[in-house]
Formats: C-alpha cells, structure tokens, sequence
C-alpha cells in the first residue's frame, strides 16, 4: 500500500528538484533540432515547475554560455551518415549521437580495452590513443579520454570509428544477454519495500537526466541501518568534477525527500576488475609515451 502511494506521489508530484547550481546555460542544436537545457538556481528547493529532473541535472559550460553541437557528416556505402557531439558536465567526457539506436535496453560500461572485447563497437574505440572509458546510452556514445588528450585530436578518429563500425554491419554486442546494468534497477521479489521505492525513484525521475548528460547511475545497496544509498556513476558521470555536487545536492536531496528512511547517498567504489582495467591501461599508457 504505501508503495503504490509512494509511485502516485512521485507521478503527480509537480516539485522539480534541482541537481546541481548555476543559471540555464547549454543547448543542443542541429540544422531544425533544438533542444534547450536549463538549470534552477536553488539547489536544495523545490520549484513550481511541473517538470522533471531532466533539466535539473544539467550543467554549465565553461564559459556559462549556450554551447551549440558539432556535426560530424561521413559517406560511406552511398547514404550519408551524421553524428552529432554534445559536451558533458566532464571535461573529459563527450557525447557522441549518430541518429541511431546503441542499447535497446539498459546501458553497457566499459572501463577497460579487455571488458570492451564483447562489443565490436567499443573494441573499435579503445584502439584510438587516448581513450580511457566507453559507455553506450540508449542512443549515444558517451567516449571519456585520458587528460593529456585533445578533443581536437581525438574526434576525427572517433567519428571514422563509428562510421566505419556502422559500414561493417557489425552487432553492438556480441553477448545479448541482459545487462547488469539494466538489472539493477529491476524490482525483484526479494526487494523489500524501501529498496523497490529507492529503485523506482532512480529509474522514473533521476536515471533519464543523467542519460541526458552522457551517463547513468547504477543501484548497488541500501544499508537499513545507517539509511545510505550506495550507487555507481558511470559514463560522463564517473570522474566528473561536479558529480559529488549532483550526488549530495541532487540525488540526496530527492531520495531523502520522498523516502525518510534514506539519510545520505555515496559513491560506490571501482570493483577490482575496473581497478586493474585502470592500471594497465594507465601502465601501457606510460609505457608508449617513454
């Protein structure tokens, strides 16, 4: 019962609570499509705005200015190919869009060249100099690269990457199971009430902007006792400067508000494969520049 009030709440709630602070300042646009981004000034207030996190999640450019998308057009195999690039609240992070489905479910994290050998895409990335991590979105690429990189340098090789990945015919995926990623957020038999709230609120009104920013959050644990939430951060969202800011202003401030129980949100450390991906990549790293 208090679930299904829980979900009504949730639905019909009118509050938009902001993620992050700073004025509206980030656009995506391309010949007819524009879409404007915006963030309320109040982090920790509600807004009579009848919408959703999508716009509080957002965040500023460098410059605090609208950032228009670069176009990227390719021909191959006689059609023309467009692929759009969307800055991410990490300056390490870009989104790339080329107008075409990535995931049919769930999302895909790779932190590593030996977890992206199961995707003929993302072995194709992590063969360019100076990427470090890709993430795969519903409909976007989200490439993050190594700091002593530029984007300058790194896009054209990115673009030619997923042009020539789409020209090939290849699968995604070679392994269409389903994703760890995507399971996370199912409510399963043995979730107790708080946990199918805590999973429900990430998967309705906080996981859509965060995609929306190039990344995505993962469930991991609900500890009764102190009241945290342990979640991932994946994609731009992993790494990125402003992430503790989204987390405790954002995230906290949301499930605390609708589920008493929750006291506080953190971080989930990298598991050990991640950790070892990080090392050897960072250990070739060095070993190329010497």
């Amino acid at each position: 019962m208090r679930r299904q009030i829980f979900s009504n709440i949730v639905r019909a709630s009118s509050e938009a609570w902001t993620l992050q602070q700073g004025p509206a300042n980030a656009a995506r646009s391309i010949v007819s499509l524009t879409s404007i981004r915006c963030v309320f000034p109040e982090a920790q207030q509600p807004v009579n705005q009848p919408s959703s996190l999508k716009d509080a999640l957002r965040s500023k450019s460098a410059d605090g200015t609208f950032v228009s998308t670069s176009a990227y057009q390719h021909n191959f195999q006689k059609r023309t190919m467009f692929i759009q690039t969307q800055p991410t609240p990490n300056p390490t992070s870009l989104m790339f869009l080329p107008g075409k489905t990535i995931m049919d479910s769930g999302s895909q994290n790779f932190s590593s060249a030996r977890e992206a050998m199961k995707s003929p895409l993302a072995k194709r990335l992590f063969q360019i100099d100076g990427v470090s991590k890709v993430f795969f979105g519903a409909d976007f690429i989200t490439v993050t690269k190594s700091d002593d990189y530029n984007w300058a340098v790194l896009k054209p090789d990115v673009f030619a990457a997923i042009t020539e990945f789409y020209a090939a015919g290849e699968p995604v995926m070679y392994d269409t199971a389903a994703d760890p990623t995507s399971a996370d957020h199912l409510i399963t038999e043995d979730d107790d009430e708080i946990v199918a709230m805590i999973k429900e609120l990430l998967e309705t009104r906080i996981r859509p902007a965060v995609q929306e920013d190039g990344g995505d959050i993962a469930f991991r644990e609900f500890d009764e006792i102190s009241g945290i939430v342990t979640l991932k951060m994946m994609g731009a969202c992993s790494g990125c400067p402003s992430s503790a800011i989204t987390l405790k202003s954002g995230i906290e401030n949301m499930l605390c508000h609708y589920i008493p129980e929750v006291k506080g949100v953190v971080e989930a450390e990298p598991d050990e494969g991640e950790e070892e991906g990080l090392k050897a990549f960072n250990k070739l790293e060095q070993h190329l520049s010497t």
